[in-house]
């Protein structure tokens, strides 16, 4: 058991740390091949920050553990909203912008749903067994290749003379540097990942529960616990804005590119990862999008942050509860 933990924990300080990595390193090398930093923030950035949930859903999918890495996404996205957005508006209420409200948030109502319909195919389509398969995984990249374009395209139209002159002041990292970072992020991602999965998936064996709860608890956690530590710097400093950008972002990511990479890779059977867990989510992705209309005036309070962080402990007594 204790030997599990400990691969666990490593596992997840080289995915950590193979994130920071390789996203310092492709930035760099991004940066000299003329990308605006806009598109590095909107790209390689994003891509970093969610570089563990890919990670780990797709070595999960590789290891056959199927719900392990639909649990990770799943749960990374419920923990993202109640947690991490009811959290930071604890510590500072959120000012939400018009245009997040009228634009990528009920994308991210349509991310929940998408999976929503997904895990129900056999009420849908009178299967035996519901499974997102290689077709569907494919539909979901294409829904994050028209997310990033239209994401990018609205930046450039808002932002189009605005590169940062920070950029041209600050000395780029040598190419042979940006290259090795590159390198040595891929290899912690890769090797912390297949050490992640192999500790949760023995976790769950010596405790008796399924992959399924500890991918939507620990694993999601455990990715998502750095974002959850931003916020709250970002609350404390008073840009706790920054947080709804993050959780959008992260969670169409997790959405889309995770589970659209990892059932592209090996079919995904949801197993004990249902309608409970997939109505959470919507329910989380509509309580966000409607908190930010009502009563605060594109605010979320301190009280609407108190209520997603006791549906989340609430949430997470269930899941324990029923194992």
């Amino acid at each position: 058991m204790w030997l599990s933990i400990l691969l666990l924990i490593l596992g997840l300080a080289l995915i950590l740390g193979g994130a920071n990595l390789l996203t310092d390193g492709a930035a760099a090398i991004a940066r000299r091949t003329g990308v605006s930093e806009l598109v590095v923030g909107l790209t390689v950035v994003a891509f970093g920050t969610s570089a563990p949930e890919l990670v780990i859903s797709v070595m999960s999918a590789l290891d056959n553990a199927p719900e392990l890495a639909v649990g990770n996404v799943v749960g990374s996205n419920i923990f993202n909203i109640l947690a991490i957005i009811g959290i930071t508006a604890l510590v500072r209420p959120i000012s939400v912008q018009r245009g997040i409200m009228t634009r990528e948030m009920p994308l991210m109502v349509l991310s929940s749903l998408v999976l929503l319909i997904m895990v129900n195919t056999p009420i849908l389509d009178g299967t035996d067994v519901a499974e997102i398969t290689r077709s569907n995984g494919l539909i979901l990249l294409l829904f994050f290749a028209i997310f990033m374009r239209y994401t990018i395209s609205q930046a450039k139209n808002t932002d189009d003379n605005t590169e940062s002159a920070e950029t041209s002041q600050t000395r780029p990292m040598p190419v042979w540097k940006s290259v090795v970072w590159v390198l040595l992020g891929l290899g912690g991602l890769i090797y912390g990942g297949d050490c992640f999965v192999s500790g949760a998936s023995e976790i769950a064996l010596v405790m008796g529960v399924s992959e399924a709860v500890i991918g939507l608890t620990i694993v999601a956690f455990g990715t998502s616990a750095p974002e959850l530590a931003t916020s709250i710097v970002a609350a404390l400093k008073g840009k706790s804005g920054l947080a709804v950008g993050n959780v959008i972002g992260s969670n169409i990511f997790n959405a889309f590119a995770v589970l659209g990479i990892s059932s592209t890779v090996s079919p995904l059977q949801p197993g004990q990862i249902g309608n409970f867990d997939m109505l959470t989510l919507v329910g989380a992705s509509l309580m966000f999008w409607l908190f930010g209309w009502l009563f605060g005036t594109r605010v979320i309070t301190r009280v609407e942050g108190g209520v997603m962080t006791a549906a989340y402990i609430a949430y997470v007594t269930c899941l324990v509860m029923a194992a």
